[in-house]
């Protein structure tokens, strides 16, 4: 059965076109510029927009831990709140990325770990998701147990994305120790006394030096085994940069500073902010403004990272600030899709799966309309 839109401002890789288009067995069949009258959802001159491709949230594990000491009981029921967040999101395909390796949640996010894959897993094979859910491995390099845990799941062919972490104090996100001792100390984590926090820093950096080379070797050479994307995370001098780019890593995830951003321009690796970055008008870790790395053509594409619903009015913000709408949301859909290989989506053609998002600005807010999961309307 042919579903038709018309009347749409449809975003294409180049151009916006006024026009339509029609869905048949989950697919884009055609697209004609201009309206056509009969039997067809009027879109009344909205935006329709490849579905949005979400490459890192941290959104599932807001609902598996809604408060601080609080864990749902009913892991499913977490997975699918956060699944009915996403599309409403006008997320379409997501990487769920989940922390490998602990550095100051004591265990908490290791023991969920197995049972949030399983549970997608599950979910998956039942059909009950709506979004189309794959994973991206975070991979903590200074924990002991990382490569356990790593290579018990990264057979897993849901892994579309892997990213080495070091969040050991005084280097990278946290160059600035006092911030990093603020930060856990706001977010109820852990209080050091000075005391404490000079021994801890010790053991720290010796971690780091014992475990943090072997370990990125492993999951270096097991991504490589199994042809897993790689991301390097919060690099923040040339010399990160170029130790990810040795690595074969492709994208740069939140670098800190300008100079490692225009480094791995250099490198022809792609760098990736969060959305909220966006919204927010800098980083909550007083790191480099995404805005600041859009303005000097330095930011390839955005992720929700902590918030899905900010993905999408992020493209559209930026399309305010002064890049074309097209460019604006190839960040959130092309180019995740194209550094993925998800080479079925993530545009608008004949012949591409039918993720697509009917989008209304009010007062410069996208308002969501309609959302199309390979061709299925669920809203």
């Amino acid at each position: 059965m042919t579903k038709r839109l018309t009347n749409a401002q449809i975003v294409l890789e180049d151009r916006v076109v006024e026009g339509s288009l029609d869905i048949e067995g989950g697919v884009i069949a055609s697209l004609k510029k201009g309206n056509i009258a009969g039997d067809a959802l009027d879109c009344d001159g909205d935006f329709v927009l490849p579905g949005l491709i979400d490459i890192h949230t941290d959104n599932l594990e807001v609902h598996v831990h809604p408060r601080p000491t609080v864990q749902w009981p009913a892991m499913l029921a977490s997975a699918l709140a956060h699944d009915w967040q996403l599309l409403g999101s006008g997320i379409t395909t997501v990487l769920d990325s989940v922390a490998i390796g602990d550095f100051h949640s004591n265990g908490k996010r290791t023991a969920m770990l197995d049972r949030a894959i399983g549970t997608l897993d599950q979910a998956r094979t039942a059909s009950v998701l709506r979004v189309e859910h794959y994973l991206h491995l975070r991979c903590e390099l200074c924990d002991p147990q990382l490569m356990a845990i790593v290579e018990r799941h990264i057979g897993n062919p849901s892994v579309k994305l892997v990213s080495m972490m070091d969040h050991t104090p005084g280097q990278r996100q946290w160059s600035d120790t006092a911030r990093f001792r603020e930060y856990y100390r706001k977010k109820g984590i852990r209080v050091w006394t000075d005391e404490e926090f000079k021994a801890d820093m010790i053991n720290w950096r010796q971690q780091q030096v014992t475990l943090v080379p072997a370990n990125r070797a492993a999951v270096r050479r097991l991504c490589e085994a199994h042809g897993i994307v790689m991301a390097s995370h919060d690099d923040t001098t040339i010399a990160d940069v170029d130790e990810a780019h040795a690595d074969g890593i492709t994208i740069s995830e939140f670098p800190t500073t300008v100079a490692a951003a225009q480094h791995a321009r250099k490198r022809e690796m792609k760098t990736v902010m969060g959305s909220p970055n966006i919204i927010l008008g800098g980083s909550h870790s007083g790191n480099v403004a995404a805005a600041h790395l859009a303005e000097l053509g330095l930011l390839d594409m955005l992720t929700s990272d902590y918030v899905p619903g900010s993905l999408l009015h992020a493209a559209f913000s930026l399309a305010a600030s002064g890049i074309d709408v097209p460019a604006a949301i190839a960040m959130v859909t092309k180019t995740p899709a194209d550094l993925l290989n998800f080479h079925d989506r993530g545009r608008i053609a004949e012949g591409l799966r039918a993720d697509l998002v009917r989008v209304r600005l009010v007062d410069g807010v996208p308002v969501i309309r309609n959302v199309w999961v390979a061709g299925h309307q669920y809203m």
